[in-house]
């Protein structure tokens, strides 16, 4: 199975990217996994609405370029369903299991994803009704994915 993770903002910061492309690393023993970033678009340090509106509508047509109609999206968001691990697991295994070529897990920045990008998720995925930054969700994500498949396959991983 395919996966690929595309984060709007960029990981800029060096632990973040540490923790990031330790866990793509471990994962690959389970799948190909790609990390794609950095599709934010700039906005006035005082964005009027009309102005976020546009620039979400933006990101979201940079991202749906990048996925083909056949594939499974999951939106990260903060009204998506909320899982534990194990459930998280269980559902990583209906995606491994859909016929599907590739799950796209998609992380708005700081403004979130427009309408249309939660349209078009096939699950919206909450980790907590907390907000967390961008980057700090990326390497949750990955952990969480890597935990899943620790668990799928019957291995051992710290509770």
């Amino acid at each position: 199975m395919k996966y690929r993770i595309i984060s709007v903002g960029k990981i800029k910061e060096p632990f973040y990217r540490q923790g990031v492309n330790e866990y793509m690393k471990r994962l690959k023993s389970y799948g190909q996994f790609e990390l794609i970033d950095g599709l934010e678009e700039r906005l006035d340090p005082e964005p009027a609405p009309k102005d976020i509106e546009h620039m979400l509508q933006k990101e979201a047509g940079k991202i749906l370029n990048l996925l083909r109609p056949d594939e499974l999206v999951v939106a990260l968001d903060i009204e998506g369903k909320n899982p534990d691990s194990r459930q998280l697991a269980d559902l990583v295994r209906q995606w491994n299991e859909s016929g599907r070529p590739r799950v796209n897990f998609v992380i708005g920045a700081s403004y979130g994803l427009s309408p249309d990008m939660k349209q078009r998720a096939d699950y919206r995925l909450s980790f907590s009704s907390l907000t967390f930054a961008h980057q700090l969700a990326v390497l949750m994500l990955v952990e969480q994915l890597y935990r899943s498949f620790r668990i799928l396959h019957h291995e051992p991983y710290h509770k």
